[in-house]
């Protein structure tokens, strides 16, 4: 039996966690719980000057809200720099690398000339020859260097999960820098020596890396370790078809949190961004897309990221999650708004969940269930105008409807969904008009809105006295009182 799987999310700290990340974070997640293997989270952060302790801390705050667990970390890329140095001094020993003495100001010259000739500003290898022996001492004499990889003669070739065959010429890939002046590493030599450290078995990342790919793949060759798979996912796309930037609108997975979206949606919806299951199926419960992913239906051509979805998607997971869970989402809303305490909610909690059930089909996000909460907990209600201008146009004859029906349901004996339905058609008939029009007026009075879920189930969690309440005000306001 084959070792099980290791991958890793590799994030840097120079950023939030944005949408592709959080995408790469959760293939790799569920391809390590689907085959039983390890899903490692290392934050590169050898990028002293950018990397912000406190975007780690948002990274993983991201990564803990969608409910993507790590097995190993989080570990440092910085605490490897020794063995990255290591690494480097390897490659030298053994003539993969050399020593380059150029100047910034050389190396600009260099660029500028190759711009004016209408050539790659590639390094132009003039270091590659100087012997090793005279390199060495002019290394020890302090002389400032960096070291670069001796790209081979040939073709770089491997056959990608996703992408297929993919193939470069050496040739058209400049001698890189793997060691700094500072004697700091660069990416490409860091990563390749942290994958090894972590015996890393499948690299999963964004096909933005693929050019990064053929360098790491020398390197790899040139230290004389196995090479592990490659899979690069495809680019999100915003649907003008360029990549997905903040002009399409939230790129930052934390504010898809700040806008609602619960875990389970985010990650169904990241999930269906370049892969597939195989059917049409679209809403999956975390623990189907465990089963059911592989690695083998991702896409390669690039994902559209269609924000309707993601909110359909989103609304059928609020949908479907049980209601004493969604009023841990939504009490403290509603405590810290004021429309609410501490006591009232766990003295009512069981009504609490029965309006968030009445309600929850409904609502596409966290924000727009609360704000089909909220009526059920304002003192008054506010008339949207255009709900007041539908079904209260004739504000004389809303008033003498709602006055008949308000004396109807203050009599009203038994309180509940059949009573009050039986009791307003019987009325609606006596008066020789059809239920909507009281249906309609009733809704906007006591809910300030022209759409709501059924309008007798509203008046029985509501109650008696607040719909009498609501009513009385209704006329009022239709009355100019």
């Amino acid at each position: 039996m084959a070792d099980a799987p290791r991958v890793r999310f590799a994030p840097s700290p120079t950023g939030y966690l944005h949408v592709g990340g959080a995408r790469t974070a959760l293939f790799n997640w569920l391809f390590a719980r689907h085959q039983g293997g390890a899903f490692i989270l290392r934050i590169e952060d050898t990028d002293r000057q950018r990397s912000q302790p406190e975007l780690t801390e948002a990274i993983i705050a991201g990564l803990e809200w969608l409910g993507l667990d790590w097995d190993e970390g989080p570990l440092h890329q910085a605490d490897g720099i020794e063995r990255h140095r290591v690494d480097a001094e390897r490659l030298l020993e053994s003539g993969a690398a050399y020593r380059c003495f150029c100047t910034p100001e050389e190396l600009e010259t260099m660029r500028a000339a190759a711009k004016e000739e209408g050539r790659a500003a590639a390094y132009d290898g003039r270091c590659r020859e100087i012997p090793p022996e005279g390199a060495a001492r002019r290394a020890a004499s302090g002389e400032p260097h960096a070291v670069r990889f001796r790209m081979p003669l040939g073709l770089t070739e491997w056959d990608d999960l996703v992408q297929g065959v993919t193939r470069f010429q050496n040739r058209d890939i400049e001698d890189f820098v793997i060691l700094r002046s500072d004697r700091t590493p660069t990416y490409n030599l860091a990563v390749v020596s942290d994958d090894l450290e972590m015996r890393i078995s499948h690299v999963v990342r964004g096909a933005d890396h693929i050019s990064n790919t053929p360098k790491q793949i020398q390197i790899y060759r040139a230290l004389g370790a196995e090479l592990p798979a490659f899979c690069h996912v495809p680019l999100i796309m915003g649907p003008d078809g360029k990549r997905l930037s903040k002009r399409h609108g939230a790129t930052a997975v934390g504010e898809y949190r700040e806008a609602g979206f619960v875990p389970a949606g985010m990650r169904n919806f990241l999930a269906l961004l370049g892969w597939s299951p195989g059917d049409d199926t679209e809403y999956m419960e975390p623990a189907e897309l465990v089963t059911r992913f592989s690695l083998e239906r991702i896409n390669k051509k690039p994902a559209v990221f269609d924000l309707e979805k993601l909110e359909w998607l989103n609304g059928q997971h609020i949908a479907n999650t049980p209601d004493p869970k969604l009023a841990e989402w939504i009490a403290p809303k509603l405590i810290d708004s004021g429309l609410s305490d501490e006591i009232e909610w766990k003295d009512r909690q069981d009504w609490f969940e029965s309006v968030l059930h009445l309600v929850k089909t409904r609502a596409r996000t966290l924000n727009e269930l609360y704000d089909r909460v909220r009526p059920f907990f304002v003192p008054a209600v506010e008339y949207d105008p255009a709900a007041v201008k539908k079904h209260w146009k004739d504000p004389t004859g809303a008033a003498e409807r709602l006055d008949r029906l308000r004396d109807e349901l203050e009599g009203l004996e038994a309180w509940n969904e059949e009573a009050l339905e039986a009791q307003l058609r019987a009325l609606a008939e006596v008066m020789g008009i059809g239920a909507g029009k009281l249906i309609h007026p009733l809704r906007v009075a006591l809910t300030g809105s022209a759409v709501s879920p059924g309008i007798f189930e509203v008046m029985n969690l509501l109650g008696r006295d607040v719909v009498l309440r609501r009513i009385d005000a209704a006329i009022d306001h239709l009355r100019g009182s």
